[in-house]
């Protein structure tokens, strides 16, 4: 006789919790294919609930495929329905809770991630309820794959006026993200086995980008002014060059103008395109921000901006601004991409920027960033000493060279997270010692914790 313990205290019906057992024991083998059930009368008895509460949870059963019935015969468990015994185990509950405590000890100094904590939520909350009650009914139905062109107008006033980028709000498409932006770039710029430049190091993401694109990486070696113009191919001509001259990542530095316009040069002469990733050039601390490479020519630069870096990750909403023959073929990729990305937050955020709170938050993020690369760069000096530390001078993290490589497994052991330059090398040997430190997401105290347990690990040996 089949038997099963419920609960009639549970917040879940004897209904649900018939159905929930027997989809178990079929799942686990226990009760196994062709195997005939109880009746519904002798299930209730053995139970001890109603005929109709068994004769419900059959039902539901019967109509997701786990049993079926034969007529005048009785009810059956259907074929096919368990699993391999010893594939897909569940971690423990216990395992579960000791990660999480270990998460909750490190210190990670990841690179490019904002300070969620001072996003202005509230006000941010306010006018996605305003949209929400004044927008006209058609702005809830599908909209132009190139985006709310309220979002866009005040992206290209802003672009203009901050960073020199030549835009007519009809040039920009918005994306989710500048992933996407890239990832759509790269499906309309390049076919499979076209070459591609790109810095060296850069981040693993982009790699992946255009690799999953069948593209041919050709690596760019960067330096203390970012990528070298001289090592560009001369008897093959890429698709596109992607760099990051305004904050390169990782090393930081940023692009002085000699070489921008030698790349410019070079994609004029090779009628190719250069792909200009601009993540975080608000936030400069020495000197005034270097103007965008797009300004210098809109026809053969396509700048590419995202607003998750500035405010919060969770605001998926980036942009490109291309040339006008790019854009109603970029407006189909985007199309059949995703159709368009989220109407409301963008409208949202085209309001953000309108009252100047976008400048606003910029201003006072500034500020927060600022005093925390002041007291990293002080710790670092002091643990470390003097002129260990490359391309400060902008976003939201720096490099730190170490004359001899610290083991990663002593960064765990003292509960500290920090990325190595080398892991986001093409080619190998250049940046061995060399530790991206993120602070935009740490606090003052954090920062200095995490550079006395930096310290520990430094002086520890395998």
């Amino acid at each position: 006789m089949l038997w099963f313990s419920l609960s009639r205290q549970s917040t879940k019906t004897l209904v649900q919790q018939i159905e929930e057992e027997l989809r178990q024991k079929i799942f686990s083998g226990n009760l196994i294919e062709h195997q005939k059930l109880p009746s519904s009368r002798e299930l209730a008895s053995s139970l001890g609930v109603s005929r109709n509460t068994v004769n419900e949870a059959y039902e539901q059963l019967l109509l997701e495929g786990y049993i079926y019935q034969v007529p005048r015969s009785g009810t059956y468990v259907s074929q096919g329905l368990a699993f391999r015994k010893g594939l897909g185990s569940v971690p423990k509950l216990q395992e579960y809770k000791e990660e999480l405590q270990q998460c909750q000890n490190v210190i990670d100094f990841k690179a490019s991630h904002p300070s969620t904590e001072h996003f202005p939520r509230h006000t941010w909350g306010n006018l996605f309820k305003q949209v929400c009650m004044e927008s006209e009914d058609r702005l809830f139905g599908y909209q132009s794959a190139k985006g709310a062109f309220a979002l866009r107008k005040e992206i290209a006033t802003y672009l203009e006026r901050m960073r020199g980028v030549r835009a007519d709000p009809r040039q920009i498409v918005i994306t989710t993200g500048a992933t996407q932006a890239l990832s759509l770039l790269t499906r309309l710029l390049n076919k499979k086995g076209d070459l591609v430049c790109v810095e060296d190091p850069v981040t693993d993401e982009m790699r992946q980008i255009f690799s999953y694109a069948d593209a041919s990486i050709y690596p760019v070696q960067a330096d203390q002014h970012g990528m070298r113009p001289e090592l560009l191919p001369q008897t093959e001509k890429p698709r596109f060059v992607f760099t990051i001259p305004s904050h390169q990542f990782p090393l930081g530095v940023i692009m002085p103008v000699k070489r921008r316009i030698q790349l410019v040069e070079y994609a004029r002469t090779n009628g190719t395109y250069i792909v200009e990733d601009d993540y975080d050039s608000e936030f400069i601390y020495e000197g005034t921000p270097v103007q965008s490479m797009q300004a210098l020519d809109p026809d053969r630069v396509i700048y590419v901006g995202t607003f998750s870096k500035i405010l919060v990750p969770s605001i998926r909403i980036g942009y490109m601004v291309l040339p006008f023959h790019l854009v109603e073929a970029s407006e189909n990729v985007k199309w059949f991409t995703d159709r368009h990305s989220s109407t409301l937050e963008q409208l949202t955020l085209a309001k953000f920027i309108e009252k100047g709170l976008f400048e606003k938050h910029i201003r006072r993020m500034k500020k927060v960033y600022a005093k925390r690369r002041k007291v990293l760069v002080a710790a670092i000096e002091e643990a470390f000493g003097e002129d260990r530390i490359i391309g400060q001078a902008a976003g939201m993290h720096l490099v730190v060279r170490f004359h001899e490589r610290i083991d990663k497994d002593k960064l765990k052991e003292n509960g500290v997270k920090a990325a190595f330059v080398e892991d986001f090398a093409i080619e190998k040997g250049l940046h061995q010692n060399e530790l991206v430190l993120g602070y935009g997401g740490l606090d003052e105290d954090e920062i200095i914790e995490g550079v006395a347990r930096l310290k520990r690990a430094s002086e520890e040996r395998s």
